[in-house]
């Protein structure tokens, strides 16, 4: 009797373990704490309705992207008039780092950083699985834009979604002839 208790206990105690460790919703819960964070370290200006084409960009502002959980825009650089579309093969150059204080930038901006830029035609999540790059390009609008834009993991690449991990982009886009 007093082994089947103690072995009841121990599967209990076991159970209860693996419920309190990582599951995708606590790391999701962990990962809202950290864009909140982020957000509040940088004192960053949180705009609600995205802004019209000729809102003049204060350098804090990011405009929470409606529809999208904790994806935020920031528009660096207008760009020219050349209206990107769907299908467009966009060319991009880009700086990423983790929200964390003191995170490394990984850089590949220039040829030194990597020989090829990222492609990937607009709007076919085949070609990039990152969701949040996509919603990036469409606020972005023209050719020769750059933007900083924070992706929470399920809008970014599939080894940062597995890994429930967000990430701030620097890109700058190009529609590739």
């Amino acid at each position: 009797m007093k082994r089947t208790v103690f072995f009841l206990l121990i599967g209990i105690a076991l159970i209860g373990a693996g419920c309190q460790g990582n599951t995708y919703s606590n790391l999701r819960n962990k990962e809202k704490k950290l864009i909140k964070n982020y957000i509040s370290r940088n004192n960053l200006n949180i705009l609600t309705e995205e802004p019209d084409e000729d809102y003049v960009w204060g350098e804090k502002d990011y405009y929470k992207v409606e529809g999208y959980d904790d994806l935020y825009f920031h528009l660096r650089h207008r760009g020219d008039s050349g209206e990107v579309v769907a299908n467009d093969l966009i060319v991009t150059r880009y700086k990423k780092f983790e929200l964390t204080e003191g995170a490394d930038t990984l850089s590949y901006w220039t040829t030194l950083d990597q020989a090829h830029p990222y492609e990937f035609q607009y709007g076919n999540l085949s070609s990039c699985e990152a969701q949040g790059w996509h919603m990036a390009v469409k606020l972005m609008k023209n050719t020769n834009s750059e933007c900083e834009v924070i992706v929470p993991s399920k809008l970014g690449f599939d080894a940062e979604q597995m890994s429930v991990t967000p990430y701030v982009y620097i890109m700058n886009i190009k529609v590739k002839q």
